[in-house]
C-alpha cells in the first residue's frame, strides 16, 4: 500500500489566520502540532514511512520539510512532489501515482490512498479499521470513497448518496451531490443513506489510471506518454480539475465506506468554532481573551489581549496585522474579504504574508516600513545560512542584537571578505553587491535589517547558490 498527503491549499478560507504563503495546514492550533503533522502522524499509525508521498506547491516545500522535521525528527524522508503550480487534486493525482510506479516501485495492482492534510479526524486511531476495509474493497477494482455519517444538516458539504451494499461495511455509490441548502440536509440527514463526502479515496494505481484514460484523456495523456520529471516539467498542461469531477463522478465502479468518527474539513471558521466547543453556547477562546457576559463567540487572541462585552454568536480573530469580525454562520464570507484585498496595490500582500514568515533558514518579521524603507527582524536557526545573494534596487544595513554572525560581502575587487559580528555590531551591505548571512554558531541569530532603496520588493533578489 502507499499513501498520498495533499498538501495544497491557497489559505484563504481561515484568513487571517492563514494566508497563501501559510495556509491552515501548517496552521498550530490544535495542541502544538499542526494538521499537516496530525496527518501525517495519524497515516504512520498504518502506512510504513517509505511508502509514504506528500505532494504540496514548491513555494511550501521549506514549511513542509521543517514540520517533517520536527514531528519525526531528522530522518533522511525525500518522498516530496513539489509542485511548479497548482492544478487540483486530479493531476496531483496522476503525478502521485507516476512517483509511486518509478520511484518507489509500485505495480499497478497496489492501492493507493489519497488523504488531505488538513482535516480534522478523531479519535486518531479510529482510521485504521476503515481503511483496511478499503484496501479490500480498492483491492477488487474498485474505486473507493470514505463518506462521514452526519451528525448534523450541514450545508457546507457534498454528500455521498450510498446504494447497494457490497459488504466489507462498503456500498456502491448511487450519486454523489452538491452542497445543500439547509432544508436539502435535513431530508439527506432523515434518510439515512447520506454521507458527508470527506475527500478521501483508495485504489488500485492501474484502475485509477485507466479510468483517467476513460474519462480525463488530457490527463491520461501526459501521464502515460512522459516520465515523472517530464511530467512535473509539464504540469502546467495539466487541467485544472477535481477527481470528483475528473473520475469519481463519472466512473462506475464506485464505492463508498461510511465511517462513525469525528471529522471536520475546517473549512470555515464557523467549522472550527464547532469542532472545538463542548457544548452549545459556551465560548471557544484561543489566546489571551477576557470574556464578560459574552456567549457562543469564538476568540483567538494572537499577540495582543483580546475583551470582549455583552455580545454572543461572534468570531473574533485578532492577528498582527488584520482583525476579522464578524458573526457565526457568516465566516464562509471571509473570501470576499480576499478577494477585495487582492484587487488593492497596497493591501493585496496581506493576503500572502503574515507579520512573520518563514524561510528555510528561519523566519523573519517586519517590523516597520514607509516610502523608501523597510525594516526588519531576522531570526537565523543554528547552522543555517541565507543564500548568497545580491540586490539591484536596495542597500541594506544589519546589526546583531542576539548571537554571532558571520557575514561574507563582496569586496572593491569582486573577491568575498568574511566579517564576524557580535552583538551590537554591524555592517552596511551597498546595492549590487554580493553577501551571505551565516550562523555557523549551536545558538539562535537575531538581526536587524533596515533596507533603504526605491524599490523593496521581496522579488529584488538573485541567488548564487541556492542550498535549499
Amino acid at each position: 500500500m502507499k499513501a498520498v498527503i495533499l498538501c495544497g491549499g491557497n489559505g484563504t478560507r481561515l484568513f487571517p489566520a492563514s494566508r497563501k504563503a501559510m495556509p491552515k495546514q501548517f496552521l498550530k492550533i490544535f495542541s502544538g502540532k499542526s494538521l499537516f503533522q496530525s496527518t501525517l502522524k495519524r497515516t504512520l499509525l498504518t502506512f510504513n514511512e517509505e511508502d509514504l508521498i506528500v505532494v504540496t506547491n514548491e513555494r511550501h516545500k521549506f514549511l513542509v520539510k521543517k514540520q517533517i522535521e520536527e514531528l519525526l525528527g531528522e530522518k533522511d524522508f525525500n518522498n516530496f512532489i513539489f509542485e511548479p503550480i497548482g492544478r487540483n487534486t486530479a493531476p496531483a493525482i496522476a503525478l502521485a501515482s507516476k512517483f509511486a510506479l518509478e520511484r518507489l516501485g509500485a505495480d499497478e495492482e497496489e492501492v493507493i490512498f489519497i488523504f488531505p492534510s488538513d482535516h480534522l479526524i478523531l479519535p486518531e486511531e479510529a482510521l485504521k479499521v476503515y481503511l483496511e476495509r478499503a484496501k479490500k474493497i480498492a483491492g477488487e477494482n474498485f474505486l473507493v470513497t470514505f463518506g462521514v455519517k452526519p451528525t448534523k444538516p450541514e450545508t457546507g458539504y457534498g454528500y455521498i448518496e450510498a446504494g447497494q451494499e457490497i459488504g466489507e461495511g462498503a456500498f456502491r455509490v448511487k450519486r454523489f451531490h452538491e452542497k445543500p441548502n439547509f432544508e436539502v440536509a435535513v431530508e439527506y440527514l432523515s434518510k439515512g443513506n447520506f454521507f458527508w463526502n470527506s475527500g478521501m479515496f483508495a485504489f488500485k494505481i492501474g484502475k485509477v489510471l485507466e479510468e483517467f484514460r476513460r474519462h480525463s484523456p488530457e490527463i491520461y495523456r501526459l501521464v502515460s506518454s512522459l516520465s515523472f520529471e517530464e511530467l512535473l516539467e509539464s504540469f502546467s498542461q495539466m487541467p485544472d480539475i477535481s477527481i470528483d469531477y475528473a473520475v469519481m463522478e463519472k466512473a462506475e465502479d464506485i464505492a463508498v465506506i461510511p465511517m462513525d468518527i469525528v471529522w471536520s474539513d475546517l473549512g470555515s471558521w464557523d467549522a472550527l468554532y464547532d469542532s472545538l466547543k463542548d457544548k452549545e453556547g459556551e465560548n471557544v477562546k484561543l489566546g489571551q481573551v477576557i470574556d464578560i457576559d459574552t456567549k457562543g463567540s469564538f476568540i483567538l487572541a494572537d499577540k495582543r489581549i483580546v475583551s470582549t462585552i455583552g455580545v454572543e454568536d461572534l468570531i473574533v480573530v485578532d492577528s498582527e496585522d488584520f482583525l476579522l469580525i464578524t458573526r457565526r454562520g457568516e465566516s464562509q464570507r471571509v473570501r470576499e474579504v480576499v478577494k477585495k484585498l487582492e484587487k488593492d496595490e497596497e493591501l493585496r500582500t496581506l493576503t500572502e504574508f503574515h507579520v512573520k514568515v518563514f524561510r528555510p533558514w528561519g523566519y523573519y518579521v517586519e517590523l516597520e516600513k514607509g516610502k523608501g524603507f523597510k525594516v526588519k527582524k531576522l531570526f537565523v536557526d543554528p547552522g543555517k545560512a541565507l543564500s548568497l545573494q545580491l540586490h539591484k534596487f536596495r542597500s541594506e544595513h544589519w546589526v546583531v542584537v542576539r548571537g554571532e554572525a558571520e557575514v561574507l560581502i563582496e569586496g572593491e575587487n569582486g573577491s568575498l571578505r568574511r566579517v564576524i559580528l557580535k552583538e551590537n555590531e554591524s555592517i552596511y551591505v551597498p546595492k549590487g553587491k554580493k553577501h551571505k548571512l551565516i550562523n555557523s554558531t549551536s545558538s539562535p541569530l537575531e538581526i536587524i535589517e533596515v533596507q533603504v532603496g526605491n524599490y523593496l520588493g521581496e522579488d529584488d533578489i538573485i541567488r548564487f547558490d541556492v542550498s535549499y
